[in-house]
């Protein structure tokens, strides 16, 4: 779906959070976008009185209110089908429920999937996303192809793993072949989609990958100026299973510091279960990480200690991990990451909890910074790509538009809104680069 070229602006109810802690909001404001950028955003009256070149085409939708897209820093394609299956620890569940569904997840399977996961996600207001594919090099070149065709902003790789695999191949042969693919879908995916398309060098853990296969991730991922994404301390019988497979290691995070993992465009999944030289050394390495409260809570893996991370420098976004977190609704994982650290605070005396405000800046701002890409998205700052959602606030009050009056809301009633009652069915426009990439049925594309 495209948008005209011509300038056009869209009024509502701003709201974003540049910084941890703090909103920034227009009661009625509204964001003009020109050539795929924000290129004004401020009081409506102020937008829509002044003079310019080129006449612009207003967008109304009535009360609505007008976000930052929502950055998922985590999640896999082949896994969404089984969400909300067979609840138990990480590593029985990836045996019992995962790798089985997996493993199917090429030719017309992935096919038929990869385009509708891509749409789920433009449904559910998320414009930018960090994805793991199967193990298979075609169920990623197809992830790619939909994510293309999607319009979305997505860094996406095939899913390394040689150690107790879900392939047929042998692990001397499954090694060079990951490393081979992984090679040739970067050089055909990396910087694709004018830009918006991005390859992630995908070890799964230190589990399921040799030493040689994660060494051989990182030199490819520095060579290629590419992400580097894997998983780390998310389940304490993980964290033992690594302890036996690398016992000259200091810790968990010793194994991918050696092997080079480390580094300012590594998205470290989970990160439950870290000693103070952990967090210090991915602090350092200005290594990154991806908060997946839903999927922890699910599988019972752990309590973010967020308040560390945060106090070492460390960037954090949030990430959906389906099919471990049992939905892409980014509001929902916002939510989780308040319900965890309200648990933490129940047995933790002083434990700050976290605002609607903070979840919020750590799904758009937050996010944009893990990604490196603070610069291009994460806010409404005139300048930045437009990447933004138009969520009708109708559709999350009690009783509807019969029920309490919109002039009594603050910017952070309606965030707590969004973050309590929000998701599809209130998300009516998703932009990438000022482009719609989705639009609920029942919105036409101008008022």
């Amino acid at each position: 779906m495209q948008s005209d070229p011509s300038p056009f602006g869209i009024r509502g109810f701003l709201i974003d959070a540049p910084n941890f802690g703090s909103l920034r909001s227009y009661r009625d404001g509204a964001i003009i976008v020109q050539d795929d950028r924000i290129a004004e955003a401020g009081p409506y009256d102020d937008l829509r009185r002044r003079h310019r070149a080129a006449p612009v085409q207003w967008i109304d939708h009535g009360t609505v209110a007008i976000f930052p897209g929502l950055i998922d820093c985590h999640t896999h394609l082949p896994q969404y089908s089984a969400v909300a299956r067979g609840e138990s620890q990480l590593l029985p569940w990836l045996r019992e429920n995962i790798f089985p569904v997996e493993r199917e997840f090429t030719g017309p399977k992935a096919r038929e999937e990869a385009p509708l996961f891509f749409h789920e996600l433009a449904r559910n207001g998320t414009t930018t996303a960090m994805v793991y594919a199967a193990i298979y090099e075609d169920s990623c070149d197809v992830g790619f192809e939909a994510a293309k065709q999607s319009g979305l902003r997505v860094i996406l790789g095939k899913m390394m793993m040689d150690l107790g695999s879900y392939g047929q191949l042998q692990p001397k042969k499954i090694l060079s072949v990951s490393l081979i693919e992984s090679e040739r879908l970067c050089r055909k995916w990396h910087g694709a989609g004018e830009g918006r398309l991005e390859y992630a060098f995908s070890p799964r853990f230190a589990v399921t990958c040799s030493e040689k296969m994660m060494r051989s991730a990182a030199e490819l991922a520095q060579r290629f100026d590419a992400y580097l994404q894997t998983h780390l301390a998310e389940n304490r019988e993980e964290i033992e299973k690594v302890h036996h497979l690398h016992m000259s290691a200091r810790d968990y995070t010793d194994v991918y510091e050696k092997c080079g993992l480390l580094t300012p465009k590594t998205m470290l999944g989970h990160c439950l279960h870290l000693s103070a030289r952990e967090i210090d050394a991915i602090a350092t390495a200005q290594a990154n990480i991806a908060h997946c409260p839903t999927s922890n809570l699910f599988l019972g893996s752990g309590l973010l200690k967020l308040d560390q991370l945060l106090q070492a420098g460390i960037a954090i976004g949030l990430g959906s991990d389906v099919a471990a977190g049992p939905e892409l609704n980014m509001w929902q994982v916002m939510r989780g990451a308040i319900d965890v650290q309200k648990a933490r605070s129940m047995s933790e005396q002083n434990l700050p909890r976290l605002r609607p405000s903070e979840a919020f800046h750590l799904a758009t701002s937050g996010g944009a910074r893990a990604l490196g890409k603070s610069a291009t998205i994460g806010s409404l700052d005139a300048g930045k790509e437009a990447d933004l959602i138009v969520v009708d606030l109708a559709a999350l009050l009690p009783y509807g538009k019969q029920g309490r009056r919109f002039d009594d809301l603050n910017a952070e009633d309606i965030l707590a809104l969004c973050i309590y009652r929000g998701g599809p069915h209130a998300n009516l426009e998703t932009y990438v680069r000022g482009k719609c990439v989705y639009r609920a049925p029942h919105v036409s594309a101008s008022a």
